[in-house]
């Protein structure tokens, strides 16, 4: 199998990117399904017995620190090493909204629920290449992450703890995060109505400068 330059060019970080995403929901699905945490089928729980300061497991002290290192990384990757896209600098905010949100939830002890925005499940990849068409990324990202997180962190978790500090902070980046799946859901049906529309011949990257290049030419 050879691969054009271009394509052989994003190998590394769609190896790296398998790779981490790989690790990281199974590690996601054993914290939520393999213990006895009941995040996943009881969100709400996650705020149960909340108090500031308390000391983080440390099953989840390392989902923070494996999160908190991916980010860190995807910073710097994304600006200076990954292929530059029409949605590199929402990936960029994307990114310091994650990390900021995670970092924050560790050093504050605020019980935002670390296995989901934190191991990318349910939220999903944040890679969202509108090239493969996936419902996962629907069911995940638009339906279990405002179902199953946005609900506990903005109406379960001031009723467990009414006075819980960080409330609007935390939700607010929760919310942006809600902001640009939708962006990026705008991006696959974009190119399942090019593919509709026979505007579009094999299977691209329509977030890909080259791309539109090479259609103009």
């Amino acid at each position: 199998c050879q691969l054009q330059p271009k394509d052989a060019a994003k190998m590394p970080e769609s190896a790296w990117k398998l790779l981490f995403y790989s690790v990281s929901w199974s590690y996601g699905a054993y914290l939520l399904f393999g213990t006895e945490y009941r995040f996943f089928h009881d969100p709400p729980s996650v705020f149960h017995g909340w108090r500031q300061g308390m000391e983080v497991p440390t099953d989840i002290a390392i989902a923070y620190l494996l999160q908190c290192s991916f980010y860190g990384h995807s910073l710097y990757a994304t600006a200076y090493m990954d292929t530059w896209r029409k949605d590199s600098l929402v990936m960029l905010l994307h990114h310091v909204v994650t990390l900021t949100l995670i970092a924050s939830s560790y050093a504050f002890r605020e019980a935002v629920p670390c296995p989901f925005p934190g191991l990318g499940f349910p939220e999903g990849p944040a890679d969202p290449n509108p090239a493969v068409p996936c419902p996962g990324r629907f069911w995940f990202r638009l339906y279990w992450f405002p179902l199953k997180v946005l609900y506990a962190t903005c109406h379960s978790s001031l009723q467990a703890v009414p006075n819980i500090p960080f409330y609007f902070f935390f939700n607010a980046l929760l919310l942006v995060l809600t902001l640009m799946n939708i962006y990026w859901f705008l991006y696959i049906v974009l190119f399942v109505a090019k593919v509709l529309l026979g505007q579009m011949q094999e299977v691209n990257d329509v977030r890909e400068y080259d791309v539109e290049e090479s259609r103009r030419a």
